[in-house]
Protein backbone atom coordinates (compact mmCIF):
# COMPACT_ATOMS: atom_id res chain seq x y z
CA UNK A 1 0.00 0.00 0.00
CA UNK A 2 1.77 2.95 -1.00
CA UNK A 3 2.03 6.31 1.21
CA UNK A 4 -0.94 8.43 -0.38
CA UNK A 5 -3.31 5.57 0.30
CA UNK A 6 -2.50 4.97 3.85
CA UNK A 7 -3.03 8.71 4.46
CA UNK A 8 -6.30 8.28 2.43
CA UNK A 9 -7.66 5.48 4.35
CA UNK A 10 -6.27 7.63 7.77
CA UNK A 11 -8.10 11.10 6.88
CA UNK A 12 -11.52 8.58 6.11
CA UNK A 13 -10.79 6.75 9.44
CA UNK A 14 -11.30 9.86 11.11
CA UNK A 15 -13.67 11.13 9.33
CA UNK A 16 -15.53 7.78 9.83
CA UNK A 17 -14.94 8.92 13.78
CA UNK A 18 -16.91 11.96 13.18
CA UNK A 19 -20.00 11.10 11.87
CA UNK A 20 -19.73 8.17 14.32
CA UNK A 21 -19.77 10.54 16.92
CA UNK A 22 -22.88 12.84 15.75
CA UNK A 23 -24.75 9.98 15.62
CA UNK A 24 -24.28 9.23 18.76
CA UNK A 25 -24.58 12.73 20.35
CA UNK A 26 -28.04 13.03 18.42
CA UNK A 27 -29.12 9.70 20.26
CA UNK A 28 -27.65 10.64 23.69
CA UNK A 29 -27.47 14.22 23.90
CA UNK A 30 -29.75 16.27 21.48
CA UNK A 31 -29.21 19.33 23.11
CA UNK A 32 -26.16 19.24 22.08
CA UNK A 33 -26.19 21.19 18.67
CA UNK A 34 -22.90 22.67 18.66
CA UNK A 35 -21.38 19.51 18.95
CA UNK A 36 -23.42 17.63 16.62
CA UNK A 37 -22.68 20.24 13.98
CA UNK A 38 -19.53 20.73 14.52
CA UNK A 39 -18.53 16.94 13.72
CA UNK A 40 -20.84 16.25 11.05
CA UNK A 41 -18.80 19.64 9.58
CA UNK A 42 -15.48 17.73 10.25
CA UNK A 43 -16.23 14.62 8.62
CA UNK A 44 -17.37 16.44 5.78
CA UNK A 45 -14.37 17.78 5.85
CA UNK A 46 -11.97 15.05 6.06
CA UNK A 47 -13.78 13.05 3.37
CA UNK A 48 -13.24 15.52 1.28
CA UNK A 49 -9.32 15.52 2.59
CA UNK A 50 -9.22 12.09 1.68
CA UNK A 51 -9.96 12.61 -2.30
CA UNK A 52 -7.87 15.42 -2.97
CA UNK A 53 -4.87 13.38 -1.11
CA UNK A 54 -5.63 10.04 -2.62
CA UNK A 55 -5.61 12.05 -6.05
CA UNK A 56 -2.22 13.97 -5.01
CA UNK A 57 -4.04 17.53 -4.87
CA UNK A 58 -2.52 19.60 -2.31
CA UNK A 59 -4.65 21.51 -0.55
CA UNK A 60 -3.64 24.82 2.38
CA UNK A 61 -4.91 24.11 6.22
CA UNK A 62 -8.63 24.94 5.30
CA UNK A 63 -12.05 24.41 7.39
CA UNK A 64 -13.41 25.99 4.32
CA UNK A 65 -15.63 23.10 2.77
CA UNK A 66 -16.45 24.96 -0.92
CA UNK A 67 -12.40 25.53 -1.21
CA UNK A 68 -11.50 22.36 -0.84
CA UNK A 69 -14.53 21.36 -3.34
CA UNK A 70 -13.49 23.60 -5.80
CA UNK A 71 -9.89 21.96 -5.71
CA UNK A 72 -11.86 18.55 -6.33
CA UNK A 73 -13.55 20.42 -9.00
CA UNK A 74 -10.20 20.27 -10.82
CA UNK A 75 -10.89 16.76 -11.25
CA UNK A 76 -14.32 15.63 -10.71
CA UNK A 77 -17.68 17.48 -11.45
CA UNK A 78 -19.00 18.37 -8.38
CA UNK A 79 -22.42 19.30 -8.82
CA UNK A 80 -24.50 22.57 -7.36
CA UNK A 81 -26.42 20.18 -5.02
CA UNK A 82 -22.87 19.11 -3.32
CA UNK A 83 -21.78 22.80 -3.00
CA UNK A 84 -25.42 24.11 -1.56
CA UNK A 85 -24.88 21.06 0.85
CA UNK A 86 -20.99 21.99 1.55
CA UNK A 87 -22.18 25.53 2.23
CA UNK A 88 -24.73 24.78 5.04
CA UNK A 89 -22.20 22.97 7.07
CA UNK A 90 -19.55 25.51 6.10
CA UNK A 91 -20.33 27.61 9.31
CA UNK A 92 -19.68 24.91 12.09
CA UNK A 93 -16.35 24.70 11.97
CA UNK A 94 -14.62 26.75 14.65
CA UNK A 95 -16.70 29.63 14.93
CA UNK A 96 -19.74 27.61 16.57
CA UNK A 97 -17.12 26.37 19.17
CA UNK A 98 -17.06 29.52 20.98
CA UNK A 99 -18.98 31.02 23.93
CA UNK A 100 -22.07 33.32 22.37
CA UNK A 101 -22.74 30.82 19.22
CA UNK A 102 -25.80 28.68 20.58
CA UNK A 103 -28.06 27.94 18.21
CA UNK A 104 -30.75 25.41 18.11
CA UNK A 105 -31.94 23.59 15.35
CA UNK A 106 -34.70 20.82 15.11
CA UNK A 107 -34.00 17.23 15.19
CA UNK A 108 -34.68 17.06 11.94
CA UNK A 109 -32.10 20.14 10.86
CA UNK A 110 -30.07 17.49 12.92
CA UNK A 111 -30.93 14.18 11.25
CA UNK A 112 -30.25 16.60 7.53
CA UNK A 113 -26.78 17.36 8.92
CA UNK A 114 -25.81 13.89 9.38
CA UNK A 115 -27.53 13.24 5.98
CA UNK A 116 -25.18 15.51 4.56
CA UNK A 117 -22.02 13.97 6.18
CA UNK A 118 -23.31 10.44 4.64
CA UNK A 119 -24.00 11.78 1.16
CA UNK A 120 -19.82 12.75 1.56
CA UNK A 121 -19.01 9.55 2.59
CA UNK A 122 -20.73 7.62 0.01
CA UNK A 123 -18.86 10.13 -2.30
CA UNK A 124 -15.89 9.17 -1.01
CA UNK A 125 -16.12 5.78 -1.12
CA UNK A 126 -17.36 6.23 -4.67
CA UNK A 127 -14.54 8.39 -5.83
CA UNK A 128 -11.50 6.00 -4.33
CA UNK A 129 -11.30 2.99 -3.58
CA UNK A 130 -9.16 1.48 -1.02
Amino acid sequence: MNELTEQSKQWIENADHDLGSAKIILLHLPDYFDTILFHCQQAVEKYIKAILVFNEIEFERSHDLVYLLELLSGIYEISEDKYKKAVSLNGYSVQIRYPNKIMKLSKEELEEAISISQEFMELTIELISL
